[in-house]
């Protein structure tokens, strides 16, 4: 835990295609951390979409962003067109170059790979990507949440809330991080468990994986063309 007199900037990654609950969920919490300024930046302040429509928009631009001690960097369909972008990968470099902790969440995790960041380290990411992790030099961990030293990842969409849960207990204590999951009344009981593919049933499990079909080509043969580029 860090000294709780220790003001913290902290600050998430927005962008086109984004997956809301990547962004919002983690807001949840990492907005509530004692002592902390909490942004959204983006490569300007335009609103933009998440994959299903809704509209949301940054609170500074990039450019404009301080030095974060915590930066995070959700995931969505849109993360696909971010991998080989050289503003957004230099922006995520920098900052976590001086962070105390770089965050991912979902497929965010591919973007902290094509930036380097994932070279030797453990991880995870969405389970329908999981398999992409080894292009970036990952060592793929099939978990919730995976601490490696300065970074912490998360794997699909709602791990985010416990992944920036785990980023507020090592901030702030346990005890900081139990007040904002009771404040949030996070206590989750889901009529159904298929919320993993061993879980799942198999006839869902196979609509899943038929609706990601292309988006998971795309990604990777992106994946591989950055391994090709990646000091590996």
């Amino acid at each position: 835990m860090l000294d709780p007199d220790r003001h913290l900037e902290i600050g998430s990654l927005l962008f086109e295609g984004i997956d809301q609950i990547d962004l919002t969920g983690p807001f949840e919490v990492l907005s509530r951390i004692p002592n902390a300024t909490y942004r959204i930046y983006a490569r300007d302040t335009a609103p933009v979409r998440d994959l299903r429509g809704l509209r949301l928009t940054a609170d500074a631009a990039l450019a404009e962003a301080p030095p974060l001690d915590v930066l995070h960097v959700p995931g969505g369909y849109g993360q696909e067109a971010l991998m080989e972008d050289a503003v957004i990968l230099d922006w995520v470099r920098r900052q976590a170059a001086g962070a105390l902790c770089v965050f991912s969440v979902c497929t965010g995790a591919l973007i902290c790979g094509a930036a380097g960041l994932l070279k030797g380290r453990r991880a995870t990411t969405h389970w329908n990507s999981h398999h992409l992790l080894h292009h970036f030099g990952a060592i793929p961990v099939d978990a919730r949440v995976v601490e490696d030293g300065a970074l912490v990842t998360a794997a699909g969409v709602t791990a985010g809330i416990d992944g920036a849960l785990t980023v507020a207990a090592r901030l702030r204590g346990d005890e900081a991080a139990q007040l904002i999951q009771l404040t949030m009344a996070y206590a989750p009981e889901p009529p159904f468990d298929a919320g993993t593919p061993d879980r799942a049933p198999p006839a869902v499990l196979e609509r899943a994986r038929a609706a990601a079909a292309d988006i998971t080509a795309r990604r990777t043969e992106t994946a591989r063309r950055i391994q090709g580029r990646l000091d590996l």
